[in-house]
Parts: C-alpha cells; structure tokens; sequence
C-alpha cells in the first residue's frame, strides 16, 4: 500500500517548459489558460483562483491596436465552438502600459501571445517585450495569415514557420513557445524546424478550420464565414498530433485540444505534453481548470507518482 501523506508531502507538481534558456519558465503545475479564452487573467479572478493555475497565455497581442471582425464571430456546434474574432486587441503598447504592472505582482507566469501580419511585426512584438516585469515567455502564434504571402499561414510550411521562430529567437531572450496550425500538411516538420530555429518549446494545438450555415437564411453562421473550431470534437486530432510531434522533437511539448476533465489531460501527458492548455472549457466550466489540477494530484496520489515527469510519454513506451 502507498504512505499517502507521505506522498503528498514530497509530491512535485512542477513542470519546466524551457530547460535549455537561461530564464527558464517554470510552472507549479502542467495547466494552463489558453490564449483567447482567459482574457488578461484579471477578468476571471472572481471565478477561480488564477494564482493557483500552472501559467495564464493572454490574448493574442498585435502590434497595433484591432477591432477583431465583425458580428456574428462566435457559434456554438456539436461538441465544440466555431469562434472568428480576428485578433481584437488593444496593441501591445497598451498590453504593455496597462497589464504587465499587474502581471508583476503575480505569483502565475504570464505568457504574451504575439501574432503579426509579417515577418518583421513578429521581431517588433517580441523586441517590445523582452526584459519586461511581469512576462515570463512568449507563444509565437504562427496560425496568422502571412500577407505578404498571399495571406498563406505562417505555419503552413517549414521554411516560414521557421523564418518567423529565428526573428523572434534573434531579439528576445525571453522563453519562445511556439503554436503550431493544424491546417498544414505536416505538423511534425513544421514542429522539427521551429525548434531547429530556436523554438523553447512547442505548443499544439491551435483551432481548425471551419464553418457552419443557417439553413433559415441560407447564410453562413459567422460574419467572416469561416472560423477556429475548439472543443472536444478536435480532441482527438491534437492527441494524435501531439503523439507524433512527442517522437520527433526533444523540447518539452504543451498539448491542448478539446481538453475538458482531468482524464484527457492526462491523455495529452501521455501522449508526450509537459503541460496542457485548456481553451473551451473555460466557457462552460469557469473552474475546469481548477478541478483538473486537483484531479491530477488525485491521479498521482493513488498511482504513487511522485512527479508527472513519469507520465510524460507513456504512451510511447
């Protein structure tokens, strides 16, 4: 029989996200907010305990100020959420001015999300942030449509995923996260050459493609037509995905994807993830992620795990 007290007492539930920078970015935790679906943090401090969670990813953040798309951007589908917002966000100066200062006072890691339209808005976004109070690491998120490629996602090929991830790595010592699309024709290369270019670590992964119609109006749902799709109905694609980019690359991996109770967070750290973010869950459950960090010490408590890097890629073994 396991000792459980003395289980909990020497129980380790942190997780190191970038070992090989010399900030690191530690976490007390494996779970995190994803970014669009957590606000700054502050917004969701009367709902849980944001200082309990593992780090906070805020909103995606663009060098000037967006007002996003227009109505309707978001709608609901089976199993999931179609969500077309288009980046709304005040810009990083005000990102910068406004909530950084608060950020400093937390004791959760606070992870900026940055997307740009070019490769140089990237290098900007990154060079603002570096050395600021109160942000521990950037997510580089590579879903954007690159227009000075025809609008083409960053992400979509190896060779501009990477240009964008050697930008970033040249003017921020900061600790880079990469998101990686799952709208490409091979997740595991682009995931090889982000981190061949300098990537920390990767995170996957971001929304799919697609849509929804009103059969009344004979119209589409969303205003843009088009948009992220999250939830459970993705699950099993980001599993699978994070499975095959856990063999081919050797930075710490944060999975997500549909993640809505402690059993699929821990098919992503099985499935090789070092964290996980929780996105669409929050909009139903504003205490998911309070609830899955529990029922993980739960898991480790009854299995005699003494730290989740046991479990990490099991899957694979």
């Amino acid at each position: 029989m396991y000792n459980y007290r003395a289980l909990k007492n020497n129980f380790d539930s942190s997780v190191q996200l970038a070992p090989n920078n010399s900030y690191g970015l530690k976490l007390a935790n494996p779970i995190m907010a994803a970014s669009g679906t957590f606000g700054y943090g502050h917004e969701m401090s009367s709902l849980c305990d944001i200082q309990s969670l593992g780090a906070i990813i805020c909103k995606a953040t663009t060098l000037m100020p967006r007002r996003g798309n227009p109505q309707p951007r978001v709608a609901e589908t089976p199993k999931g959420m179609l969500n077309a917002i288009g980046l709304q966000n005040p810009g990083i100066d005000a990102v910068l001015k406004d909530m950084a200062p608060l950020w400093s006072k937390w004791q959760v890691p606070v992870i900026v999300n940055i997307a740009g339209e070019n490769i140089d808005e990237y290098a900007e976004l990154a060079r603002k942030t570096d050395g600021v109070p109160g942000i521990s690491g950037l997510e580089v998120n590579i879903s954007c449509p690159n227009v000075s490629s025809g609008c083409i996602e960053f992400g979509a090929s190896p060779a501009t995923a990477a240009s964008v991830t050697k930008a970033v790595r040249q003017v921020t010592n900061l600790p880079v996260i990469v998101k990686l699309t799952p709208n490409t024709s091979d997740i595991v290369e682009i995931a090889k050459a982000v981190v061949e270019a300098g990537a920390d670590s990767v995170s996957l992964i971001n929304t799919l493609r697609g849509m929804a119609i009103d059969i009344k109006r004979r119209r589409p749902v969303l205003a843009n037509v088009s948009g992220g799709l999250s939830g459970p109905a993705i699950k099993p694609v980001a599993l699978y995905m994070v499975y095959q980019v856990a063999s081919a690359v050797k930075v710490p991996i944060i999975g997500g994807g549909g993640v809505m109770t402690t059993d699929d967070a821990l098919e992503f750290i099985m499935a090789g993830a070092t964290a996980v973010e929780i996105g669409t869950a929050n909009f139903i459950n504003p205490s998911a992620m309070s609830d899955i960090i529990k029922g993980l010490e739960t898991y480790a408590q009854e299995n005699g795990i003494a730290n989740y890097s046991e479990i990490v890629g099991s899957a694979h073994r």
